[in-house]
């Protein structure tokens, strides 16, 4: 059972959804001035999260040999 509100709940959460409301009109706002801006902060965010690291193949490479040969002697 939900408790009952008293009107001055009511008119603060009115008031709350009028200000999210006017926030969110200025929140569509552009932050950048050109699409070369906005292309340079997605590229900065990709690599900062590791999006355009080189991958390391040889080092898988290098590790299945050194187990092939383990496993070749452990057999014989």
């Amino acid at each position: 059972m939900t408790p009952a509100r008293t009107i001055p709940d009511l008119e603060a959460d009115i008031a709350a959804l009028r200000a999210a409301a006017e926030r969110a009109g200025t929140a569509l706002a552009c932050l950048f001035s050109t699409s070369d801006e906005f292309e340079a902060a997605v590229v900065k965010v990709r690599r900062e999260q590791g999006a355009y690291r080189r991958q390391q193949r040889g080092r898988y490479a290098i590790l299945l040999a050194a187990l092939t040969g383990v496993l070749a002697f452990v057999l014989l």
